[in-house]
Order: C-alpha cells, then structure tokens, then sequence
C-alpha cells in the first residue's frame, strides 16, 4: 500500500472549508483515503489516520475554532 502525504489531508481540509473535531477528522480521512490508509509528512512515516491527525495538532498545523479547529494554506509547509 502506498503512503499518502499529509499535505492531501491539510488540503482536504481547506477544500471542505468548516471545522472539525478530532473525531470527525479522523472519521473524514478514512471515509477520503480508507481505514487502512497509512500517511507520512517531512519528518514522520507509516502513520494512521488518528496518528496523523495527533501529529498534526502537535505541530500547530490547526487553527482552534469555538467549537474545533480549521487549517489554512499557510500551515501547509513548502520544502
């Protein structure tokens, strides 16, 4: 199986517009890329959908809502 960039997930999310939960993030990605979809980034690998989403919040990749978070392109990085 073929790893997918986290960029596909950040840009999913820009492309959906609203917020999610961490719940609903996770439940987004694996309805987008399948349960068994395993990700990777710059600097991590062979992740799941939930790691993924930790990893990201970690980061600071999500902009806190009221009621969730959102991302904008300027967390997606370029190198």
């Amino acid at each position: 199986m073929d790893s997918i960039h986290g960029h596909e997930v950040l840009n999913m999310m820009i492309a959906a517009g609203g917020q999610y939960s961490t719940e609903s993030l996770v439940t987004a990605i694996e309805a987008r890329f399948g349960a068994e979809a395993r990700f990777h980034t710059c600097s991590a690998e062979n992740m799941s959908a939930a790691e993924l989403v930790a990893f990201f919040a970690q980061k600071g990749k999500f902009i806190p809502l009221d009621a969730g978070f959102t991302t904008a392109e300027s967390k997606i990085c370029r190198h």
